[in-house]
């Protein structure tokens, strides 16, 4: 008798795995069409004379699954290589520019040689409306995991939204030049168009 009770039981968790991985609908992220962008901010008493920066973090790889069918479970992973982002900022001279790149790249911001590697993993989303989610989940930036909460929607196949993070909560203190008159804020904001591969 207790057996078959363990066989029945056996056969129900078979089922429910079985059902989970036929609805799991997991996709790559297509990472030539997919973008990821970081935008810095000044700030302080002589801010009208420095600019913000646009960063690109190219996305090395990831997946999305949807979680369609009866489990109902979505997740989102995505991995960056830190060593390939660049600083974009057209209006900005190529000599700035480049001073611009190797200070985030070095081990005053990013570190890149040490932390090569910014991931994140999604721990749980929220529907919020048709076509728009709230994720939440752990970014690893700099040898440092912590919570960020991002807003998605759904668009022409294309799934686009932001989130805000503080360099701080990642060990990173925010720059400042001449005496501390200009500097970045902490705040960074990120933006995000991904596209699932076809």
């Amino acid at each position: 008798m207790r057996l078959r009770k363990l066989a029945v039981g056996m056969l129900a968790i078979g089922i429910c795995v079985g059902a989970n991985t036929l609805w799991a609908q997991s996709k790559a992220i297509d990472v030539n069409k997919s973008s990821l962008k970081i935008r810095v901010f000044k700030s302080g008493a002589f801010s009208a004379f420095a600019h913000d920066h646009d960063v690109s973090a190219p996305i090395e790889e990831g997946k999305i699954d949807e979680g369609k069918g009866d489990s109902g479970h979505g997740s989102v992973q995505l991995r960056v290589d830190s060593r390939k982002m660049r600083v974009l900022d057209p209006d900005t001279s190529a000599d700035k520019r480049a001073e611009i790149q190797h200070t985030m790249q070095s081990d005053k911001v990013l570190d890149v040689e040490k932390f090569p590697e910014i991931s994140y993993q999604s721990t749980t989303i929220t529907s919020r409306s048709e076509g728009r989610w709230e994720v939440r989940g752990s970014l690893t930036l700099r040898g440092k995991k912590q919570p960020v909460a991002v807003d998605v929607s759904l668009q022409g196949g294309h799934y686009r939204g932001s989130a805000s993070i503080k360099q701080s909560d990642f060990g990173i203190e925010p720059i400042r030049i001449a005496g501390g008159t200009v500097k970045v804020k902490d705040e960074l904001k990120i933006e995000f168009d991904i596209v699932p591969a076809q």
